[in-house]
């Protein structure tokens, strides 16, 4: 592995609308330079800060090392700029490698024939030196590298992370149209909580926003969950420092209250259970089956976030009633909570009925959603506003 400074940039891919959270987690971390972009935020560290940002950030897809940055019309020119580095100072002999390449152009319509131009250029350097060729491996190769192209700007990095971080490790079971991991706990920190309260999911599926909030309020690392980040094959991994990173556990805090979820399937309920198990949360998560619409009561104050189905599946009559029942649920049984509900279909967030605090934009998946954040009172909204407004005063 090339010999590096103490310090060198870096970039964390997240998705849409998550930026502003995982740059405060990097900050949080000790990152330096800042800088938020569109579904990524660069940054500069040290080692230990590369280490700490795959382990430690709940919001972030993969880190990223840049190796080289150039400008192309084609492949042909991609093909060249590439051939140029020092290939030996990355690949080793007998070392495996493989190119990801995410392309937004109008010159460059094809990411994999660009994929496909770059690894001939990293064989062809070896060629051309008369040294053994390294071999192209799909799965869990030494080296993964990503091309990112947009427009004729592009940029040539080393992928520390590997497999997505948001394949956390604990889930063992799928439910229907699972949320990303990183979109649950991005969710839950857009709303500033962080276990000073009750956490409730009344429609929670396989469980992963209340295994997000557990793990949030315990403060425990999405890491720990890993079984290996691709930085641990470069040559110059540093064991012991990364031992260091991953058994600190001086950022820990106990959780006082519960995560509760709960929801009409009992499909639904029994994956849950098992990824809770798989987690190691059993003892802060409490799982029912029970539909939304036949909860009465509610854990004591707190915070309720929600997935509710978008009409993938439903006729729009059923999906509208669905709605109309979130709201009458939210407002005479969680008053007093602060409630958030994601959501692609506008429709349906319109008949809940209540007036929203804020709108998120966010995707999940190929959707583009809403996140609503209501405040839930008992009353009509003027008389909660001029209540609010009285005790600003007072």
């Amino acid at each position: 592995m090339k010999a590096e400074k103490n310090t060198f940039d870096m970039i964390a891919k997240t998705l849409y609308g998550l930026e502003d959270v995982l740059a405060g987690e990097l900050i949080e971390l000790g990152a330096n330079n800042v800088q938020i972009g569109r579904r990524m935020v660069s940054f500069e560290g040290d080692r230990e800060l590369l280490y700490k940002a795959n382990f430690h950030c709940r919001t972030a897809l993969r880190i990223l090392k840049p190796v080289v940055y150039f400008k192309a019309k084609n492949p042909d020119e991609v093909y060249e700029q590439i051939k140029k580095l020092n290939w030996a100072e990355y690949l080793p002999e007998k070392k495996t490698f493989a190119i990801d390449a995410v392309v937004y152009s109008e010159s460059f319509t094809h990411s994999k024939f660009v994929a496909y131009r770059a690894k001939d250029a990293i064989v062809d350097y070896f060629t051309e030196q008369n040294k053994p060729r390294p071999s192209v491996r799909i799965n869990n190769p030494d080296l993964q590298l990503h091309l990112h192209i947009s427009h004729n700007e592009c940029s040539l990095s080393l992928d520390s992370s590997g497999e997505s971080l948001h394949k956390r490790g604990y889930r063992v079971e799928n439910g229907d149209a699972p949320l990303n991991e990183v979109l649950a706990a991005g969710m839950i920190l857009k709303t500033g909580w962080k276990g000073e309260s009750p956490f409730v999911d009344p429609m929670c599926g396989s469980g992963t926003l209340l295994i997000e909030a557990a793990l949030i309020a315990l403060n425990l690392a999405p890491g720990v969950f890993r079984d290996q980040f691709a930085f641990e094959k470069w040559d110059d991994f540093d064991a012991n420092l990364f031992e260091h990173v991953s058994s600190d556990d001086s950022r820990e805090k106990p959780f006082e209250f519960k995560c509760y979820g709960s929801d009409s399937s009992i499909d639904a309920i029994a994956a849950a259970t098992k990824n809770v198990k798989s987690a190691g949360l059993s003892q802060y998560i409490d799982l029912k089956i029970k539909p939304f619409q036949k909860l009465l009561n509610n854990p004591g104050k707190g915070i309720l976030i929600t997935n509710p189905p978008y009409g993938e599946r439903l006729n729009p009559r059923d999906l509208m009633e669905i709605y109309a029942m979130i709201g009458e649920r939210l407002k005479h049984v969680f008053s007093g909570y602060d409630a958030w509900i994601i959501s692609a279909s506008l429709e349906g967030l319109d008949n809940i009925g209540l007036k929203p605090e804020s709108k998120i934009k966010l995707i999940n998946g190929s959707l583009d959603c809403e996140y609503r954040h209501y405040k839930l009172f008992a009353g009509k909204h003027k008389e909660f506003k001029a209540r609010s407004q009285y005790n600003k005063k007072f």
